[in-house]
């Protein structure tokens, strides 16, 4: 069964259940036997419900709607992934943890009392919006000032063509120390990316360009890329941006989860929350 038939299916399926749920109402909660129990009279919509129906009977079609209901709705597989900044998703705030490793792309010092972890798409309009208008307050506020440690994890979305190969791209401009500068290219180019953009962001900076095409051409950071999509995945992480804010640890961050391209005063509560913490 494909999803349009899943989908309708189920709408369908609701609206019966919608029905039985209305023709149970109707029936007193009798406890006498089924063949005791008064016939309930025929409701006035389409494809009447037969005279002659028990609560015990009405309950029973019930039941068996919702079985199927839930049948359909897990055949319709997980969530798809979206853009966070579409207010979808997770709570804004709720507990999550997550392995600390040693190959992550971050930026601050390594023993800042709060560790800030990103999951973006380089092609994502909300990811562009966040880097904008509140990275750089962040940056300057408790970055720099060494109160929080940024780190910066790939979840290319399946919908952008270009978001995996822009995340093949900062890392390969990585291997040349240059990762966070054509990453904020790439995002400052995000509505417009595509090969001539992303390769430009690398010739802009004077990368040796023979050694990043064999890069990109290699996919040498294929298998790390997806690690972090398997991450996310493992973190029920549907969309970007989302963030984990975590006090800072050795080998695992427990901490809180933050979706969206949310104003700064929401990272603001949760890191100064975090920093009173002895």
């Amino acid at each position: 069964m494909n999803r349009g038939k899943i989908k309708k299916a189920t709408s369908i399926l609701v609206g019966l259940l919608a029905l039985a749920v209305g023709a149970a109402a109707q029936i007193p909660n009798d406890s006498r036997p089924a063949s005791r129990q008064k016939p309930m009279k025929a409701l006035s919509v389409p494809g009447n419900i037969p005279e002659g129906m028990t609560k015990n009977q009405a309950d029973a079609i019930l039941a068996e709607l919702r079985q199927i209901r839930q049948l359909l709705e897990k055949q319709q597989g997980p969530p798809a992934r979206t853009a966070a900044g579409q207010n979808v998703g997770p709570a804004l705030l709720e507990k999550v943890q997550i392995n600390v490793e040693s190959a992550w792309y971050s930026v601050g010092r390594p023993d800042a009392p709060v560790t800030i972890v990103e999951f973006s798409d380089l092609q994502c309009p909300f990811c562009k919006r966040f880097h904008a208008d509140v990275y750089t307050e962040i940056k300057k506020s408790y970055i720099d000032t060494g109160k929080v440690r940024f780190v910066s994890r790939d979840f290319p979305l399946d919908f952008h063509p270009f978001a995996f190969q822009a995340a093949e791209a900062a890392r390969c401009a990585g291997d040349q120390g240059r990762y966070w500068e054509v990453r904020e290219a790439l995002f400052a180019n995000a509505s417009a990316l595509d090969d001539r953009v992303i390769k430009k962001s690398a010739e802009d900076l004077s990368l040796d360009m023979n050694r990043f095409e064999a890069c990109l051409d290699s996919h040498k950071y294929k298998g790390d890329i997806q690690r972090d999509a398997q991450e996310a995945a493992r973190l029920q992480i549907n969309g970007t941006p989302t963030f984990v804010v975590a006090r800072t640890a050795k080998d695992r961050l427990e901490g809180v989860r933050i979706v969206g391209a949310r104003p700064l005063a929401a990272f603001q509560s949760a890191i100064e929350a975090l920093l009173k913490i002895e």
